[in-house]
């Protein structure tokens, strides 16, 4: 079974404008929830302060630790926000797994190969196990 290069590039932009899409209509209510003050982790106007701090003492002073710790907070406006951002960065993922089907059903192995491969770099990038300086 043939299947066009369009089929791959098609689905990859679907996945990505959806996923884009969702993101930021979940960023703005998130950054509304936020501004608004509801139940944020750092209050609005404590941001000024801290972020005139190096990252250490802002961690220290706002209550975080370095890493996926905000992640446990995601229940606060404020940390809505981050985790909107991180999906956002992430739907490039997505739509890479939903176009490694396309490409092994027209035998391009080549590219089921780098798409896996782009999805496990990116994965761990993300997961932090790699990070210095911690």
């Amino acid at each position: 079974m043939d299947v066009s290069p369009d089929v791959a590039q098609k689905r990859y932009a679907r996945w990505l404008a959806w996923g884009t899409r969702l993101g930021l209509a979940l960023l703005v209510l998130g950054f509304i929830a936020y501004i608004l003050g509801l139940a944020p982790h750092v209050p609005i106007e404590r941001l000024p302060a801290l972020w005139q701090r190096p990252a250490s003492e802002l961690l220290e002073h706002s209550g975080l630790q370095p890493g996926w710790h905000w992640a446990s907070l995601v229940h606060r406006s404020d940390m809505l926000v981050i985790a909107t951002i991180g999906f956002l960065a992430s739907c490039s993922i997505a739509s890479l797994v939903a176009v490694i089907p396309a490409f092994a059903r027209n035998r391009e192995n080549v590219f089921v190969v780098i798409c896996i491969l782009q999805v496990a770099v990116l994965l761990l990038a993300a997961s932090g196990l790699f990070a210095g300086g911690h």
